[in-house]
């Protein structure tokens, strides 16, 4: 049983960046976003794109690393172990035998992730939002994002095999 698929959580990092693109496109939720954040074009367009996309990727990577303890639950398993399954009784080996694939799918995956971006996500954003003095508008905008995100990213990882 495969809990950590390094190519999963990549992908995944990567969708967080594609989401973002297609997200915060003016099209989108850009100009919403631009205005309730208090952001001009020139701001926008005048940071370092590579430290930011490179970094946001980075942020990503390290999000899709800690995902598969939420949207997989055989880590739970996994995790009473030890993290060395070669040590575990013989009932570990029999529960894995019947429950490896249990819960392991993409849609399983995504209806965490959303539960992710609603109840950690959410109340995080929003309460940092209150203290900038943010709308609701925007908190919507930048937990919206995330909850979509979320919802990929741990399809991803869920349902990847």
């Amino acid at each position: 049983m495969e809990l950590f698929n390094f190519p999963a959580m990549l992908v995944a990092a990567v969708s967080a960046l594609v989401v973002g693109f297609i997200w915060y496109n003016p099209k989108v939720f850009g100009n919403a976003w631009m205005k309730e954040a208090g952001m001009t074009d020139e701001q926008v367009k005048g940071g370092n794109m590579m430290k930011i996309f490179g970094l946001a990727l980075f942020f990503a990577f390290l999000l899709s690393t800690a995902l598969p303890g939420i949207v997989i639950h055989q880590l739970g398993a996994f995790s009473l172990v030890g993290g060395d399954p070669s040590t575990a009784l013989p009932s570990y080996e029999a529960f894995v035998s019947d429950y490896s694939d249990a819960f392991r799918t993409f849609k399983h995956g995504a209806f965490h992730g959303v539960l992710t971006g609603v109840f950690i996500v959410l109340p995080i954003l929003g309460t940092n939002a209150l203290f900038e003095r943010k709308s609701a508008k925007y908190i919507f905008i930048n937990s919206g994002y995330w909850i979509v995100t979320l919802a990929i990213m741990g399809a991803i990882i869920c349902g990847w095999r």
